[in-house]
């Protein structure tokens, strides 16, 4: 099962009982189940319904009935896809990008969590790849 069929499963597990659209470079988890409760909700009750959430059902019903799926729809799929993936990517390649950054700035400091918030105070990290990253992965 890959990440991204997981990914939209778990994300979807809340999808019915959220509503409401919220749209930035990269999307929250929380605002990904939104948007497609908003976007494709009367799609998932007319085409997917009794259908059980979680691992990728919705997001693999919607693409097997995408020809009478809503165009709204699977443009919001597609999308909010591709902001997931990418936050996902940024979030698993943060060490790697910011590790000048966390030699400079953060030595000693021990702990994911601790060394984001030292690489979130250091100015001179807000511009650059390690900034995007950590902007991308939604941590600012």
């Amino acid at each position: 099962m890959s990440t991204r069929t997981r990914l939209l499963g778990g994300a979807l597990l809340a999808l019915l009982a959220l509503s409401g659209a919220a749209r930035a470079d990269t999307i929250s988890f929380a605002d990904a189940v939104s948007t497609l409760a908003n976007d494709c909700g009367s799609d998932i009750k007319k085409f997917c319904k009794g259908l059980n959430l979680g691992s990728g059902r919705i997001q693999n019903c919607l693409e097997a009935h995408a020809a009478k799926v809503s165009p709204t729809c699977t443009s919001t799929l597609a999308s909010v896809t591709t902001s997931i993936e990418q936050r996902l990517a940024a979030q698993s390649s943060f060490t790697a990008i910011c590790k000048h950054y966390v030699a400079q700035f953060c030595s000693g400091v021990v702990g994911e969590g601790n060394i984001l918030s030292c690489l979130n105070k250091a100015t001179r990290v807000n511009e650059g790849q390690c900034g995007q990253a950590i902007i991308d992965a939604g941590w600012r």
